[in-house]
């Protein structure tokens, strides 16, 4: 398979955002949004499947992946949510299909709820939308971001391993593991890596949780039945606050359904999208 590249540049207002497009144009518009600590990498498999339907649009979310990361950087939800929609005026989308893994879903809530971000249809895969999130670990790492981010290099290319593995049920190839790690290594990638874990404050969903009685367009919430990190009743929950939502688990798969059950979860796409026709 060919590397997976975003040779596009977006001037963000909290750092420059890289980003590509699949699909030919005219086709109906798709956003796909990644989580932490993660890129737009883990769609790779479901963006080009999508792709044969649809104009697919990919993107880092600034201080991720190959997008700029900087000392000092905002890549807080909040900030994330307002480069979203900047991303979407950018691109001219009034109205895409977005589809948002983990905290890429509460970046997309917030473009939707808090700053008139339109959406056709809204698909979430293990989103970070209900309080309490944050595993042990992550609260552990964002209470003492600054004495982790002076680990000796070969200790924090463990850990980080060891972190993004554990969000696989069966477990990641190595060579996957190594191209999700990667932006994390070096010293502007160690430093970014404890960055986005001390800006990560649960009062960001709080803002919205409320009113996801609200959402009025057609929602998907899929959730991997052996997801480690956000339990699967919180997938159940947040369905069941969102008016009309399709409930959609994934057999087998841990939080990283994109990594352990492509097909699958391509499958529930493609079925929800269907029903929008």
């Amino acid at each position: 398979m060919t590397e997976w590249t975003l040779p596009e540049t977006f001037a963000g207002s909290t750092g420059s955002v890289r980003w590509n497009r699949l699909g030919e144009s005219g086709r109906p518009p798709l956003v796909l949004l990644h989580g932490t600590p993660f890129s737009s990498y883990v769609w790779r498999a479901v963006a080009r499947s999508l792709a044969r339907d649809h104009q697919v649009f990919v993107w880092d979310m600034p201080g991720y992946g190959m997008s700029q990361m900087s000392a000092g950087q905002d890549v807080s939800l909040a900030a994330q949510g307002r480069v979203f929609t900047e991303l979407l005026a950018h691109w001219g989308l009034t109205e895409p299909v977005v589809v948002a893994h983990d905290f890429g879903g509460a970046v997309a809530l917030r473009a939707h709820l808090l700053h008139g971000a339109a959406y056709r249809a809204l698909a979430l895969v293990d989103p970070v939308a209900l309080a309490p999130w944050g595993s042990p670990f992550f609260r552990l790492v964002r209470e003492h971001a600054e004495v982790f981010e002076r680990l000796p290099p070969a200790l924090h290319g463990a850990l980080v391993r060891e972190y993004v593995g554990s969000a696989s049920s069966p477990g990641l190839h190595p060579t996957v593991l190594e191209r999700l790690v990667r932006p994390w290594l070096g010293e502007r990638g160690q430093a970014a890596f404890y960055r986005q874990i001390a800006q990560a404050d649960q009062r960001h969903t709080d803002e919205i949780q409320d009113r996801y009685p609200a959402i009025g367009v057609p929602t998907l919430v899929c959730w991997g039945e052996d997801d480690a990190w956000i339990p699967v009743t919180k997938g159940r929950e947040l369905a069941a606050a969102v008016p009309g939502a399709r409930w959609e688990p994934v057999p087998g798969a841990g939080h990283l359904v994109q990594e352990d059950a492509p097909a699958e979860l391509t499958a529930a796409l493609l079925a929800f999208l269907r029903r929008l026709a």
